[in-house]
C-alpha cells in the first residue's frame, strides 16, 4: 500500500520516487506527491524525511 497523506482541505496525495541518472553519472532521486498512484508510489517516507504542508495545503519532504 502506497504512503498517503491528506492535508487541512481533505484531499489526499500519494508519494512517489523517480530516480535518474544524471550526465556526470551520478544517481539523483526526485520524491514527489501526486492525486492518483502511479508507477514509483512508495510504502514509507524515506529515512531522514518528514512531511510537511505548505501554506496552500500542498505536501512536501523536509529533511528531519
Amino acid at each position: 500500500m502506497a504512503f498517503s497523506f491528506t492535508n487541512k482541505r481533505g484531499v489526499t496525495y500519494f508519494l512517489h520516487a523517480n530516480t535518474k541518472t544524471t550526465s556526470t553519472g551520478k544517481t539523483q532521486t526526485l520524491y514527489f506527491f501526486a492525486k492518483v498512484k502511479k508507477a514509483g508510489a512508495l510504502e514509507a517516507v524515506p529515512a531522514g524525511y518528514k512531511v510537511a504542508e505548505t501554506a496552500n495545503g500542498l505536501p512536501v519532504l523536509k529533511k528531519a
